[in-house]
């Protein structure tokens, strides 16, 4: 299971790539044609939505096998790392993580079947193509939040960043020698 996740999240890593790089030529292309040659190209804003709605669903791919998503953590740090409060929280946050992927999968599988018999007015690709890396992401999300919850992947697996070095507190009054 791990080695599946990790052959998905390097094509998506992949993909990602592509999706930025070609989206940053076509903008950085349709600008000149635009103000250099005074002239446009009429798919150059369907392609980059399509590229940008790819490459951001993927980075929401991304931020939850790495666990990289905003999390306040006043509440989680008052208990003692790896004890049962904080596994509990743990789970809660992997369910509700679940539960979001889940959300993506299943309204944006229905947005893509919607949309199947219309096409995109310059490219006339079908409609759905810009949306249906919703749904892949979405079941990309659920997928990890079961490894997690399985405890397959835990907190140290990363693949897109390092692990954060945990900082240590130090109130001024519990200083020995320090200014007050």
């Amino acid at each position: 299971m791990h080695a599946i996740d990790t052959f998905f999240h390097k094509i998506l890593l992949v993909i990602a790539q592509i999706a930025l790089a070609a989206m940053i030529i076509i903008v950085c292309t349709t600008v000149y044609y635009r103000y250099v040659l005074n002239a446009g190209i009429i798919w150059a804003e369907e392609v980059p939505r399509i590229l940008v709605a790819l490459f951001a669903f993927i980075a929401c791919a991304m931020g939850v096998r790495d666990q990289l998503h905003v999390g306040i953590g006043v509440f989680y740090n008052r208990f003692p790392k790896g004890g049962k409060a904080q596994k509990v929280m743990d789970m809660v946050n992997y369910g509700s993580t679940m539960l979001a992927g889940a959300i993506m999968l299943y309204y944006g599988w229905n947005l893509c079947i919607q949309l199947a018999p219309f096409t995109m007015p310059a490219t006339e690709w079908p409609r759905w193509v810009q949306y249906i890396s919703m749904p892949i992401c979405g079941a990309i999300m659920i997928f990890d939040s079961l490894l997690y919850i399985l405890g397959i992947l835990n907190e140290d697996d990363r693949m897109y960043s390092e692990k954060e070095e945990e900082l240590e507190v130090i109130h001024l009054d519990e200083q020995k020698g320090g200014a007050h």
